[in-house]
C-alpha cells in the first residue's frame, strides 16, 4: 500500500492513524488483544486524569482499528478516505481543503493526497468555491455519493454491533458525561466546544 506521497507503507499505518503498536511490542509477543489495551499499562500510582484519558483512548483505538480493517477488507478503502467522504456527504456544496483539514484534524498535505486519490477514482471533484472564485472546494460526485451511501450504512451496522453489549441507558449516560467533559477540557483548540 502507498501513502499519499506514493511511499510504501504498512497496511495498518494509513494516513491519519499514527497509533499503531510499535514493532516488537506486545502484539509481536503474541499477547491477546485485551492485554494490548493502552490502559492496561496503568498502575494505581497513575493520576486519575491519565487513567481516564488512556481508558477513552484504548476504547477508541480498538474500535478504530476494527473499522479500519473492515473498511479495507469489505470496500478496499482506508479510514481517512472514508472520513473525507463523510465530511463531504454532510456538505453537498463542498468544502475547501483547509476546512477539510480542520474537520479531519490532519495536515493539508494529507487532505490533498487523499483528495487526489479520490479524484482519480472519480469519487470527488474540485470545483470553484461559490463564495470566492479564487479558491477551490471539493465535493462528492454522484458516483462518490452512491459509494459513500453504501459504505456508511454498513459502517453504522458495524459500530452498532461493536457496542451492542452496552445497555442503552449506559450509552446515554456516557454521551452526556463525555459532552460535559468536552465542554470543560482545557485545551487550545480555538474556543469552547458545543
Amino acid at each position: 500500500m502507498k501513502d499519499v506521497d506514493g511511499q510504501d507503507q504498512k497496511p495498518d499505518q494509513e494516513q491519519g492513524a499514527g497509533r499503531a503498536e510499535p514493532p516488537g511490542g506486545d502484539a509481536a509477543r503474541g499477547l491477546p488483544a485485551a492485554e494490548l489495551d493502552l490502559a492496561s499499562r496503568l498502575t494505581s500510582e497513575h493520576h486519575q486524569s491519565l487513567k481516564l484519558w488512556l481508558r477513552m483512548l484504548s476504547c477508541t483505538v480498538r474500535i478504530e482499528n476494527e473499522i479500519r480493517s473492515r473498511l479495507r477488507t469489505s470496500f478496499g478503502i482506508t479510514l481517512p478516505r472514508f472520513d473525507l467522504m463523510a465530511q463531504l456527504e454532510r456538505h453537498p456544496d463542498g468544502l475547501r481543503m483547509g476546512e477539510l483539514s480542520k474537520r479531519m484534524m490532519v495536515t493539508g498535505g494529507n487532505v490533498t493526497g487523499i483528495t487526489d486519490q479520490l479524484e482519480r477514482e472519480k469519487l470527488v471533484v474540485r470545483v470553484p468555491d461559490p463564495l470566492d472564485r479564487r479558491a477551490w472546494a471539493v465535493r462528492l460526485t454522484p458516483a462518490g455519493r452512491a459509494a459513500f451511501a453504501s459504505m456508511a450504512s454498513v459502517h453504522e451496522r458495524w459500530v452498532d454491533e461493536m457496542l451492542a453489549d452496552i445497555p442503552a441507558e449506559d450509552k446515554a449516560i456516557l454521551i452526556a458525561q463525555l459532552a460535559s467533559m468536552k465542554r470543560r477540557l482545557r485545551v487550545e483548540d480555538g474556543g469552547p466546544q458545543p
